[in-house]
């Protein structure tokens, strides 16, 4: 069976196609030209670029390359979707007939237009098994009882907001929120966060309560973490068997440096 990738930014794409290749897959690559890294095409075997609103010619390309499922890794940042790039006319369609244009809508509209063609969208971490944390405190320091009590009433707030589909990322200070995650990514969220309120922040990143793990899976790793000390935040909770984690070892390493629990539940 022939697996195709739809590449956004960050190392995702990156992780996909090394795992992959490690499990003897060969994956046909579309790029998204404002997202993807150029680098891709320095690992990608079969790659082509398309623009943001360019459905059209990644159906095509997938059909040519005998794609019967693609997996869709790295964030496209929603602001893209409002950003003035012309949609082609497949694009136009499928933006003509979304009820709303959230996170869930378009990319379940992208996956629809997929599926027409034959091809199946599949969970994203299809190859990356090992990189989702069980649940278990993943740094030498476990969250005392202050940060015990803002994950609790991190966790009640992030799942409502995710629910909503506003975003994933809240960051709580004494029982309060700091900062919700809109459409600039968690890691902006955790530095807006430092600027409100900076020091003893506690960061919960969680996967939605029915989390469709094809696409916007939650993702961590060693930017989030120097998110975290910039803002001076102490803690970060995660959603076990559900949030991928790039670079684990690397990003636990800095974390007990700093001094940083990190959980997943």
């Amino acid at each position: 069976m022939r697996y195709g990738l739809i590449a956004g930014n960050g190392q995702f794409p990156f992780l996909v196609l090394e795992e992959a290749r490690r499990a003897g897959v060969s994956l046909a690559v579309a790029a998204i030209r404002e997202e993807t890294d150029p680098k891709i095409e320095q690992v990608a075997d079969k790659l082509t670029w398309v623009g943001i609103g360019q459905l059209g010619k990644m159906i095509r390309f997938f059909k040519r390359a005998g794609v019967e499922r693609a997996i869709m890794a790295g964030q496209v940042k929603h602001v893209q979707i409002f950003s003035g790039a012309l949609p082609d006319v497949r694009m136009l369609k499928l933006l003509l007939g979304l009820p709303r244009r959230n996170t869930d809508a378009l990319i379940g509209g992208v996956a629809a237009e997929l599926a027409k063609e034959g091809i199946e969208l599949i969970d994203s971490t299809y190859f990356l098994q090992d990189h989702l944390p069980a649940v278990g405190t993943l740094t030498r320091r476990a969250p005392d009882e202050r940060e015990r009590g803002d994950i609790e009433y991190g966790l009640e707030v992030a799942h409502e907001i995710a629910r909503l589909d506003l975003g994933q990322t809240i960051v709580v200070r004494a029982r309060a929120c700091v900062a919700i995650e809109a459409m600039e990514g968690t890691d902006a969220t955790i530095k807006r966060a430092g600027q409100l309120a900076r020091g003893r922040l506690t960061v919960v990143k969680i996967a939605k309560p029915d989390q469709d793990m094809r696409f916007d899976v939650p993702v961590v790793g060693v930017p989030t973490v120097e998110s975290m000390i910039e803002a001076g935040a102490t803690c970060l909770c995660i959603t076990a068997n559900k949030t991928l984690i790039f670079d684990r070892a690397q990003m636990i390493k800095l974390a007990d440096k700093h001094r940083i629990a990190v959980v997943a539940v």
